[in-house]
């Protein structure tokens, strides 16, 4: 994740190429795009196996209240602090409902879910996941209420304002009902082995399905491979599945082996292992914080390379601002400072993991 958005910010040919596109694009630029696609799938998924966990420990309707109260949280944060912390414009010239408000969507969403029987659960989860891509061919660019639904799209709003669908509903509320679904999977009765030996059966299955459809070009994507004159751009363009909204087989081909990491990896443990821990006990603490430590070091940059920091207040996104054009370094930088952003977050989400540990009465925290 801070990986991606830093690319976003410092990428000197963000503004010029497509990523994903065999044509312009080599593979350490391809894979650069690709691994960061497991983020929002992973989240999602994980909201809804934490949901469960925590409706061991509430009522239901305890847990829908919770859900509703962080669903808002979520879409407030996202329509204020996370689109200033994208954009730094005091005039939130433009908008977008990305990834924090497709969470609190579908929390919202979920608090009424979870009342259904446990296999209606299932069945409206895979429902919304393998069967969404029918509604592809439902082209209504002018429906604010279908974008919001199925469509990426964007829309202006009063004072030449703008606002950017690029997280649609559906099928995010479906992978985090799937998770609510498979928490079932960590109750404290269900012997590791047995969850290990389902997890691996379904991540390889899945991985089994993405390369199946993906091969027919039949369904679960409106964009279809094809091969080129050498193996490496055709492979490429196999795995460049859409994202905006998520297919089928976006989905497949990352929660595939998702699933076969979450087999594998429980038993793990060390000091590299609590490294990374320590970033999932505070995830929206450290979304929240990356958001703005990339943006204002990229504003340094900026002033470093003939740019003005206030270009770096943007009206829109930030690789569409033509003003940015010849702004940026190589990819080799950009793992660089990827790497300097989640080494000074680190002391800083530690801390406030021990804050949260010895303040557990204080509900607000739950929030964060």
């Amino acid at each position: 994740m801070a990986l991606d958005h830093t690319r976003d910010f410092f990428h000197n040919e963000a503004f010029s190429i497509n990523l994903t596109d065999p044509n312009t694009t080599d593979w350490f630029l391809f894979a650069t795009r690709w691994i960061t696609h497991f983020c929002a799938p992973v989240f999602c998924f994980l909201a809804g196996v934490s949901a469960f966990l925590i409706s061991r420990k509430k009522t239901k309707n305890q847990l829908a209240q919770f859900l509703l109260k962080r669903g808002f949280w979520l879409i407030f944060i996202e329509l204020t602090i996370v689109n200033f912390a994208w954009n730094f414009d005091t005039h939130f010239t433009y908008n977008e409902l990305g990834v924090i408000w497709s969470l609190g969507m579908s929390m919202i969403l979920l608090a009424g879910i979870i009342y259904l029987p446990k296999n209606f659960i299932l069945l409206i989860s895979c429902l919304l996941i393998f069967g969404h891509n029918l509604l592809d061919d439902l082209n209504t660019h002018q429906s604010f209420l279908w974008s919001l639904i199925h469509q990426e799209n964007g829309f202006s709003l009063f004072g030449g304002r703008r606002l950017y669908i690029s997280y649609p509903i559906i099928p995010w509320v479906g992978v985090m009902s799937l998770g609510f679904w498979f928490g079932t999977l960590y109750k404290k009765t269900v012997d590791i082995e047995f969850r290990k030996k389902v997890l691996n059966i379904l991540g390889v299955s899945l991985i089994a399905l993405f390369i199946l459809l993906r091969y027919s070009n039949y369904y679960g994507d409106l964009n279809q491979w094809q091969g080129y004159d050498n193996i490496s751009k055709t492979l490429m363009s196999f795995m460049a599945t859409t994202k905006y909204p998520p297919s089928l087989l976006f989905l497949l081909m990352t929660l595939g082996p998702s699933f076969l990491f979450l087999a594998n990896t429980e038993k793990l443990k060390g000091k590299v292992v609590s490294f990374f821990q320590m970033f999932g006990r505070v995830p929206f603490f450290y979304y929240i914080l990356h958001l703005y430590l990339i943006h204002f070091l990229a504003g340094i940059l900026a002033k470093l390379t003939g740019f003005r920091w206030a270009m770096m207040v943007l009206p829109k996104w930030v690789t569409d601002m033509e003003e940015l054009k010849g702004y940026g370094c190589d990819l080799w930088i950009v793992y660089i400072v990827w790497v300097l952003i989640v080494l000074l977050l680190y002391p800083l989400c530690k801390k406030f993991d021990k804050y949260k540990m010895n303040n557990k009465d204080k509900k607000w925290l739950g929030y964060l």
